[in-house]
């Protein structure tokens, strides 16, 4: 190392010569811990750069150090990476998750019931969850899914009826969302009729 420049609170450079040995040793103190490095989060140092620094200070490029044995002495056979890991506590707790829905407020456009927790809304029932009724053979309890308890508006009404009644028959009809791709393809120009027999 030939010069140090210090352009902080003064105009001129300094040279090292121009150190005392106290100050030398001082500021040789100051490091004999590390070099404390602060990065943001997400848009901090780049590889590159880190990579440099521990090239600087003689340490490996890939970060990993030789580790020993406490007991035999002997080295590990690969190199470990070695720093500090922080465990943070996961707030998901089964109090918060708890959620169930009897009747609610549905999609203005699908008249399906709507989704999460803070809405009040019901359980998704997916493509995955169909295949496994279909596995299972439980068509009666499919067409509950997809229909009354769904988008089916005519039907839901039938049913929170029959129940009232104290009848436990189901007359299923024709989904909302059915009704809705049936417009988007009217919207292309095709026209759609369903024939009845």
């Amino acid at each position: 190392l030939d010069k140090v420049y210090n352009q902080v609170g003064k105009a001129k450079k300094e040279d090292l010569d121009s150190f005392t040995d106290e100050e030398i040793i001082e500021l040789a103190g100051n490091l004999s811990n590390g070099v404390p490095i602060a990065t943001p989060v997400f848009d901090g140092a780049a590889e590159i750069d880190i990579r440099k620094l521990l090239e600087l200070a003689d340490l490996p490029a890939s970060g990993q150090m030789t580790l020993y044995n406490g007991r035999s002495g002997d080295s590990f056979d690969r190199k470990v990476t070695v720093g500090y890991m922080y465990m943070l506590k996961l707030n998901h707790l089964v109090d918060d998750k708890m959620h169930a829905r009897s009747t609610g407020s549905y999609s203005l456009v699908t008249q399906q019931p709507l989704g999460g927790k803070a809405q009040f809304g019901g359980q998704r029932f997916g493509e995955m969850e169909v295949w496994a009724l279909e596995a299972y053979g439980a068509a009666y309890t499919l067409q509950e899914m997809l229909t009354v308890k769904s988008d089916d508006v005519q039907g839901r009404t039938k049913m929170y009826k029959n129940i009232v009644d104290g009848d436990h028959s189901m007359d299923p009809g024709m989904p909302e969302s059915f009704n809705v791709l049936v417009k988007e393809i009217r919207s292309l120009g095709i026209d759609i009729e369903l024939v009845t027999d």
